[in-house]
């Protein structure tokens, strides 16, 4: 254990707990919840910090799963790979391509935990792929109680889809078994083009190719694209014009011109046509784990929401009009991406096909009056937030949003009948007005 004071990557999540804990087994998970029973504490659990709302948040105990990591077994007859939760989404990427397995999706960003990935619904971008979640068939964790619990797609099915997005209000997860896929070569390419011409494109860019996304800069019509497919073509190891897309013009010139943002507002839009301007046309071919992720160096705030895939042209469109409106000092550009629909309970794409808008401000300008314009946009057509992202909504919201919201707290509260995982944010979430502290 050690006493800090806790933040998460963006910094938008301070708070000082009684300590981090660290358990490197299944027995010390049990002996820690009933620690904090007897104490009527609260227990939150850590990936890597990646969330930017407050789900981590508590002045109890925090639990880290960085001590289990690693590939527990794999059953190549049934290409599934049972890992420890803690386990980084990069690390798992590694350790499956040395057995010759692979991911068959992923997102922007590989340092999250595979425990954190999935309770939060991480996803990629491709209208063939659901979320991470949707990769799972068992999770092992042990509840509020200090059981160990085992579900699965052939066992506690019910279960299991309250499990596969849980906001790490079941328990605390430390086994999760995957369905893998043969290793596979991604072809990626990124280039220019303008708005009007991906809104009359992108059903088809979403149809002829294994993932699509793009990035609109703000302000003006100009957008990044980005596609990548399945290749047999050798692997090409980074390239001298890649690293200077993704780190130089990407990251660090970006970062200078995100200070200057900071220093003077209203050169925002400028920022983020000169921005647009440097697009440039991208191309690589590598193995799947070493395309999908790229770094993030610049640091920043971000919402995101799940919307209806029919309603995607009309609420670009409005984001649009809102920037005309408005003239927002933000030069960070929306983020596009479309997901397949599930049956997860939690999942912001329950039972419908998807896209999702990311809003990004940098880390230290004002972000709130931006949010709450596009978060209205997005709830006009029924979107869900992103629950690791920013957003201003409660039980009384997710109640309404999710069909399976009350059979989810149904379980929540077998699982966890002290509210152990309950800290104040996540009781707002959950919908629970009293204190759940003996």
């Amino acid at each position: 254990m050690k006493p800090t004071t806790w933040s998460n990557w963006s910094g938008s999540v301070q708070c000082s707990p009684l300590g981090v804990l660290f358990p490197a087994s299944e027995e010390e998970i049990v002996q820690i919840i009933h620690k904090a029973s007897k104490e009527g504490k609260k227990i939150r659990m850590i990936g890597s910090g990646h969330s930017f709302s407050n789900l981590v948040e508590t002045n109890d105990y925090i639990v880290s799963l960085d001590n289990l990591r690693g590939i527990i077994s794999i059953d190549k007859g049934k290409q599934e790979v049972t890992v420890k939760a803690g386990t980084k989404i990069k690390e798992f990427g590694h350790l499956l391509f040395e057995n010759g397995l692979a991911q068959e999706n992923l997102g922007d960003i590989d340092v999250q935990s595979l425990a954190g990935a999935i309770s939060t619904g991480t996803h990629g971008t491709g209208t063939a792929f659901g979320n991470l979640s949707t990769q799972l068939t068992g999770i092992k964790f042990i509840n509020g109680k200090g059981e160990v619990i085992y579900c699965s797609t052939n066992e506690n099915e019910q279960l299991f889809k309250a499990a596969q997005v849980s906001l790490g209000t079941l328990g605390i997860i430390t086994e999760l078994t995957f369905k893998a896929i043969p290793a596979y070569k991604l072809e990626f390419t990124s280039g220019k083009e303008t708005l009007d011409e991906v809104l009359n494109n992108y059903e088809r860019y979403n149809k002829e190719n294994r993932n699509f996304e793009f990035y609109w800069f703000p302000g003006t019509n100009i957008v990044q694209t980005k596609f990548s497919n399945a290749s047999d073509l050798p692997a090409k190891e980074y390239g001298t014009a890649n690293y200077i897309t993704d780190m130089l013009l990407e990251n660090h010139a970006f970062g200078v011109l995100s200070k200057i943002t900071n220093w003077f507002p209203k050169a925002s839009k400028t920022i983020a046509q000169i921005s647009a301007k440097a697009v440039s046309t991208s191309h690589k071919i590598n193995w799947s784990h070493k395309v999908y992720a790229l770094p993030r160096l610049v640091k920043f705030h971000e919402m995101e929401y799940n919307i209806p895939l029919e309603a995607f042209r009309e609420v670009k469109r409005d984001v649009q009009k809102a920037f005309d409106k408005h003239k927002f000092d933000v030069h960070f550009p929306t983020e596009n991406r479309f997901v397949k629909g599930d049956d997860i309970w939690l999942s912001p794409a329950y039972e419908r096909d998807s896209a999702y808008i990311a809003f990004h401000v940098y880390k230290p300008n004002p972000y709130k009056e931006y949010f709450k314009v596009m978060e209205d946009i997005c709830l006009a057509v029924g979107g869900r937030p992103h629950w690791g992202k920013m957003h201003t909504r409660t039980g009384a919201d997710f109640e309404k949003l999710y069909p399976k919201w009350n059979d989810f707290q149904a379980i929540r509260q077998e699982m966890d009948p002290e509210g152990i995982f309950l800290s104040p944010y996540m009781q707002q979430i959950c919908g629970e007005t009293i204190s759940m502290n003996r």
